[in-house]
């Protein structure tokens, strides 16, 4: 039976991998911040970094997969933001994969991120050649990535490192781009925009013409879970979304459809939109809500025969079920 060892098992995506890990009659060694009820196998390990001892918690380990980051944080008051996301997400990660190698770990997946390749891409067919950061259309794995952030330049250096590593180890490396994950348990911006559409808040974003790429919690698990035993998953790079790309404004009827709710948007000029947005200083959000941000799955499919379990009605029905038994509880 193949064991795997599962880092950040307490988070997000974490804890319902975990669940459908253990229900395909895994062995899975949780290594979580805190000890919690979630059931046994747990190893506490509080921040993942560079001089943490895995010896033990690898034992007998298969796979690694490797989920526990440090994550982007809007306005993040760190002096020194890179030093901080390197520590967890590049030395923390390569430290573990060299220590996997060492203990004989078959397969190392690393869940990366769409940021890798840019902040955006441009939904405008016929314009001239893409910015830094900016790609016409969708990004695919055979583009050349481009991190803005300290967040997304720490898991790029990881993924470089961890190739490294894979060549000289021989142990396979796995590398999963997702675009923004939801679905039950969502935080940050997700939730933000299930609250103002179940207010029924009106939305200056009627006119945004844009396209974004989504991965439900089913089909990035799914994904997953595929990647573990595939064997021409190794040494690859992917990206995995739901396989159908929505504009913000079809998203927010979506979402409000399934809370039987009237979405409220109406248009305004993109300039005094985001004027409006720096002077509450919203831009960044603002921004993610207006840009283009697509990936090809084709590789994924091709390689691995894998097609999207879920469909992005289903992924939002269910957050939006979640969402809701939360707020009447």
């Amino acid at each position: 039976m193949t064991q795997i060892l599962l880092t950040g098992s307490n988070g997000f995506v974490g804890r319902y991998l975990g669940a459908r890990l253990l229900s395909e009659n895994y062995e899975v060694r949780k290594v979580v911040r805190q000890k919690n009820s979630s059931g046994g196998g747990q190893i506490v390990i509080a921040d993942i970094g560079p001089s943490i001892d895995w010896k033990v918690p690898l034992t007998n380990i298969d796979v690694v997969i490797h989920l526990a980051a440090r994550v982007h944080i809007i306005r993040d008051k760190t002096n020194d933001p890179l030093t901080a996301f390197r520590e967890v997400n590049t030395y923390g990660t390569v430290h573990l994969a060299h220590e996997a190698a060492t203990a004989g770990v078959r397969r190392f997946i690393y869940l990366s991120t769409v940021k890798v390749n840019g902040e955006q891409t441009i939904f405008e067919p016929g314009s001239a050649e893409p910015l830094r950061g900016i790609h016409h259309n969708s990004f695919s794995e055979t583009n050349k990535p481009a991190p803005q952030s300290p967040y997304a330049v720490s898991k790029w250096e990881a993924e470089q490192f961890l190739q490294n590593i894979a060549a000289e180890k021989k142990m396979e490396v796995v590398i999963i781009r997702p675009p923004l994950v939801y679905g039950p348990g969502v935080k940050a911006n997700f939730l933000r925009l299930l609250q103002i559409v179940e207010r029924s808040i009106p939305l200056p974003l009627g006119g945004i013409d844009n396209k974004r790429s989504l991965v439900s919690l089913d089909n990035l698990v799914d994904f997953i879970l595929c990647c573990i035993e595939h064997p021409a998953a190794a040494g690859e790079t992917f990206f995995v979304s739901d396989g159908e790309d929505l504009s913000t404004p079809a998203l927010i009827k979506r979402l409000a459809y399934h809370m039987n709710k009237r979405p409220y948007l109406f248009s305004v000029n993109k300039k005094l939109l985001h004027f409006g947005a720096k002077l509450v200083g919203k831009t960044e959000e603002i921004e993610r809500l207006c840009q283009s941000l697509q990936v090809d799955i084709a590789k994924a499919k091709r390689l691995l025969g894998w097609q999207p379990p879920s469909t992005v009605d289903n992924g939002l029905a269910k957050t939006v079920k979640w969402y809701m038994k939360r707020n009447s509880a």
